[in-house]
């Protein structure tokens, strides 16, 4: 197949979006597709542009099958409210006479992933004029989340946003999303049951997975053997609700076995590092390299993945696919209901957003218990085999793009993978 994805972050960004579309792009091309990657230079999550990116702004890379074009973006250091919606703005603009240059080419598919839904008019347009099925991917939802976070205000920008996503959303011939939840929210913007489709983020169960050893991080952040490590990595950013680490910290000061290791890069790093300032029991450390990824997830006694309250189910953090591998129990900041809490129900705990004092008599009930520590890693591990292998997921999904560019009569499936309603689980 001939596969045009467009997807503003993408490898080597390694977090988030950009790891995920760098992840499929690859693997498609590894199955012999021809797969052409309109992208922006790599600024994720550090929201800077990587210095060997920065001239000239417009290039190309070749890959093997995989063939690359980057068309710069403004970055903003700051990314809020009107800043990042030039942000978005900057990379449709930018990258637009390459999407269209890109007709020329007759892609059997063009997929879009968003943020970045400002793009969805560039993909639609080489869609139609090449002749090709338009495939939306929702990573998150942007929009709602920018107003639930206070990010826009205003009842009548809303309406006419909300609107002119809605209208986006109707026209492409599949729109698919990583949750249950989030499915559901594409079912209540307008979108089709015969358009909506399931295709959740995945890990390497072969890369990430439990040590038989200690982690080697305990040795170097100088930590006893005794002490249980609580551990958030991944993006720095405000969706994450950061700020309540530093708080709950503070409140377990009397636990010395008890000690909070933060890592990452993002928009909120400063910010936390002041509040850390002083706490003996904290350890931030700096994105780490990819190899080291699986050491680093073993560090854990406890993964904690914190979260603001009202966008839950706008987005399914993609952190939470490697802290489920590494064989670890997840500790959430979420309400009961979300998509998050249903995955936790066997795996993990959870405890209300935004409420320190609750999260820290949490966290330290459960490191006072190894042997339910123990249960929940292992149904953690036992849930990343069965629901998020790479393997089956990928393969899934590339049969659906076989489907849909080879069936005139299209008609997809509710999920890309067979995957169970994990709500149901025990």
């Amino acid at each position: 197949m001939r596969i045009l994805l467009y997807s503003a972050n993408f490898a080597p960004e390694p977090t988030g979006i950009g790891k995920y579309s760098g992840e499929m792009a690859a693997w498609l091309a590894g199955r012999g597709h021809e797969v052409r990657v309109i992208c922006a230079p790599p600024y994720y999550p550090s929201w800077k542009v990587h210095p060997d990116y920065r001239w000239p702004p417009y290039r190309r890379e070749t890959q093997g099958r995989l063939r690359i074009w980057r068309a710069p973006l403004w970055v903003p250091a700051n990314p809020g409210g009107l800043k990042r919606a030039l942000h978005l703005l900057s990379f449709a603009l930018s990258s637009l006479p390459i999407a269209l240059s890109q007709v020329f080419w007759k892609p059997q598919l063009v997929l879009v992933v968003a943020p970045f839904l400002s793009c969805a008019p560039g993909a639609l347009a080489c869609a139609r004029l090449a002749g090709a099925r338009s495939w939306l991917h929702i990573q998150d939802f942007e929009v709602d989340a920018a107003f639930e976070m206070g990010l826009l205000r205003g009842k009548f920008l809303r309406q006419l946003v909300t609107g002119c996503e809605r209208a986006l959303l109707r026209r492409f011939d599949v729109v698919s999303t990583i949750s249950r939840k989030m499915l559901e929210r594409l079912t209540e913007k307008g979108v089709g049951r015969e358009q909506a489709v399931h295709f959740p983020n995945w890990v390497s169960a072969e890369q990430i997975q439990p040590l038989d050893r200690p982690s080697t991080y305990r040795g170097e952040l100088g930590l006893a053997d005794g002490q249980r490590v609580v551990l958030f990595s991944g993006t720095l950013g405000p969706k994450q609700g950061l700020l309540i680490i530093p708080q709950v910290a503070r409140l377990l000061r009397h636990r010395p076995d008890i000690h909070f290791v933060v890592c990452g890069d993002g928009v909120m790093k400063e910010s936390l590092a002041q509040e850390c300032a002083g706490l003996a029991n904290v350890h931030l450390l700096p994105l780490q390299p990819l190899e080291r990824l699986c050491d680093l997830l073993n560090l854990a006694d406890i993964h904690l993945l914190t979260q603001l309250g009202g966008a839950e189910d706008l987005v399914l953090p993609s952190k939470l696919t490697g802290m489920l591998a590494s064989g670890r129990p997840v500790m959430a900041t979420c309400n009961p209901g979300t998509e998050m809490a249903a995955v936790l129900s066997s795996c993990g705990l959870i405890s209300p957003p935004e409420d320190a004092v609750a999260l820290a008599d949490a966290i330290r009930v459960l490191a006072d218990d190894p042997a339910h520590r123990q249960q929940l890693g292992q149904a953690a591990r036992r849930f990343a085999l069965g629901h998020l292998a790479a393997q089956a997921i990928l393969e899934a999904f590339e049969a659906q793009l076989r489907r849909i560019t080879l069936d005139s009569g299209l008609k997809t499936s509710a999920s890309v993978a067979a995957l169970p309603d994990h709500r149901h689980e025990a």
